[in-house]
């Protein structure tokens, strides 16, 4: 276990915060409380922080070619503007299943949108991962497992990392030319007792790092799925980190006070914030969706 000089860069105090993306174009961070639910852009050089409602449940927001964003929300997937602050719905996702919703999403290299669903209740096996192609919702074929997270690309796009949350396992699928997926493989498995996988992110390295939701810490893995760095965290349930900052490396890292009692908060003042740290490594430039 290493001690990153860890610091809270924005006061946000989000329920479930989710979702973090580096876009270059605007030089900031965006993320999410997936429970409040709202979609934040955090400007890192004046440390200013835009914030607007989602009509449901958001996930994620990617970037587009177009200076719009690609937005996960519970009732599908939609076009967003930041120059209105409108939600325009691109497609439904799973409208069979009214107790899902998206959860997490990545963009490969390609320009490719990967993402995955959950059970709002965090029960259920019926969460699955999915792409997107052009209008058109394809199931990447994963089993379904109760809480999706990920995806995340390897940095030649060949290789897909899916996590089963509760499962706290980490598989890897070999992308084909076609987008189909190879047999899934198990990549990496936490310890009981060591909390669960939430979303994972690849490095200019190609390693993997993920937040550990109850684990108190962010890990990083090599591309063989051997443990190679543990960071501590002043709060619990870290969700996710980006890589950012114009050269980025700088981690930024959401958390969630969601789950946490009275005393719980008292003793993690920075849970709900946005966190940042010195992770010793570049992150790679994010892709915009195709």
């Amino acid at each position: 276990m290493t001690n990153a000089d860890v610091q809270a860069v924005c006061r946000v105090g989000a329920t479930l915060g989710e979702g973090p993306a580096w876009i270059a174009r605007d030089q900031s961070l965006w993320f999410v409380d997936i429970k409040h639910p709202r979609l934040y852009r955090f400007h890192a050089a004046t440390r200013t922080l835009d914030h607007w409602a989602a009509p449901a449940q958001i996930g994620w927001a990617l970037p587009a070619a177009d200076g719009t964003m690609i937005a996960g929300l519970q009732t599908g997937l939609h076009r967003f503007d930041p120059g209105n602050g409108s939600f325009t719905l691109i497609v439904e996702v799973e409208p069979d299943r009214p107790g899902n919703r998206l959860n997490d999403a990545t963009v490969a290299p390609d320009g490719t949108l990967w993402f995955g669903s959950m059970d709002d209740d965090e029960q259920a096996e019926t969460g699955h991962f999915y792409r997107l192609d052009g209008r058109t919702v394809i199931d990447s074929g994963h089993p379904p497992v109760a809480i999706t997270n990920g995806p995340a690309c390897s940095i030649d796009g060949r290789t897909l990392y899916t996590t089963d949350t509760l499962g706290r396992t980490i598989w890897a699928q070999a992308v084909n030319d076609d987008h189909t997926l190879g047999p899934q493989r198990v990549f990496a498995t936490i310890e009981e007792g060591a909390g669960y996988p939430d979303g994972p992110t690849i490095d200019a390295e190609g390693c993997l790092w993920t937040g550990l939701y109850g684990g108190w810490v962010v890990r990083r893995y090599d591309p063989d799925g051997r443990l190679m760095r543990s960071v501590a965290m002043p709060v619990a349930n870290v969700t996710k980190i980006a890589f950012g900052g114009a050269d980025l490396r700088t981690a930024f890292a959401t958390t969630a006070r969601q789950g946490l009692d009275a005393a719980a908060r008292e003793r993690q003042p920075l849970a709900g914030d946005l966190l940042a740290f010195d992770p010793g490594v570049a992150g790679a430039a994010l892709t915009t969706v195709r």
